[in-house]
């Protein structure tokens, strides 16, 4: 039992860090050009990159625990992408006029999260592979 919270104060903790974390982005980057919104855009890729980087290192030449696993993963990188802020942006597009851009901006994230979480990889991939530590 004792372990089980611990596990949910872990992914408690990554969450809000990783949402303060989104939070500061999306502020950095407000003034977007063309109204697509380019925090969302940038947390989600960033995230991808980070979550495809941290599975494979995890898994590979730097083993993480169970507790910083579901800390970084399902806590940090969970509270910082968001998907959830992203569906209602697409929504908020087209219902303003602009399915275009909302149809554009959905082919661009997902693209881009996917190839986010292929760098990761491959950067965990390459990390595993190098000699010494």
């Amino acid at each position: 039992m004792k372990a089980a919270l611990a596990n949910y104060a872990a992914v408690a903790a990554g969450s809000a860090l990783g949402a303060m974390v989104r939070y500061l982005v999306s502020l950095w980057l407000l003034a977007s050009p063309g109204g697509l919104p380019l925090g969302t855009l940038s947390v989600n890729l960033l995230g991808s990159i980070a979550i495809g980087l941290i599975a494979t290192l995890s898994a590979g030449r730097w083993p993480l625990s169970l507790r910083m696993q579901l800390f970084l993963i399902g806590g940090f990188c969970g509270g910082f992408t968001t998907f959830s802020i992203f569906s209602l942006e697409v929504l908020t597009l087209a219902g303003t006029g602009a399915p275009g851009l909302a149809l554009f901006y959905i082919g661009l994230s997902v693209a881009l999260w996917l190839a986010g979480a292929w760098l990761g990889n491959g950067a965990g991939e390459w990390l595993n592979r190098r000699p010494g530590r």
